[in-house]
């Protein structure tokens, strides 16, 4: 009798695992479709990425759906603008300040996004970044995405 409970268990599990893998992209399983991404982390100043994070702000109301479709990079690189972390007291150049103002309704969404999709927010919370420290989130070629983040690197 429990032999047969352990087989019929054992038959679902392999079921639903097969039924996971067969949603994943072709030559991908499901769990390297979430987690599978090389995440990589750069230290800046805010000053020397202001030009590349004043763009990506600027292009937070278009990112927003790539976000929230995002299950898939071949690598994802977090900036950290150590200078403008919050526990260094500094703040944001008043450029990227202005802008970070203007499009604040947006970066609220995005962060939202960001703690909804499982490749993201994992690549983030793997560096121990905290959603409301993302800034931006620009998508380059060849499946590289670049998070923008106020935050210093974890030691």
């Amino acid at each position: 009798m429990h032999a047969s409970i352990l087989v019929i268990a054992l038959g679902a599990a392999l079921a639903a695992t097969g039924a996971a893998r067969a949603q994943a992209p072709a030559g991908k399983t499901l769990e390297s479709t979430i987690i599978g991404a090389d995440v990589r982390q750069e230290e800046a100043t805010a000053a020397e990425k202001q030009n590349k994070v004043l763009a990506a702000i600027d292009k937070t109301a278009d990112n927003l759906g790539a976000v929230r479709k995002a299950t898939w990079a071949d690598r994802v690189d977090i900036v950290f603008l150590r200078d403008a972390a919050r526990e260094e007291g500094r703040g944001l150049p008043s450029k990227i300040e202005d802008r970070v103002k203007e499009h604040k309704g947006e970066i609220a969404r995005l962060q939202q996004e960001i703690e909804a999709n499982a490749l993201l927010f994992h690549a983030i919370d793997s560096r121990r970044v905290l959603p409301q420290d993302v800034l931006a989130v620009d998508f380059e070629p060849a499946g590289r995405v670049v998070i923008y983040a106020a935050a210093r690197p974890p030691q």
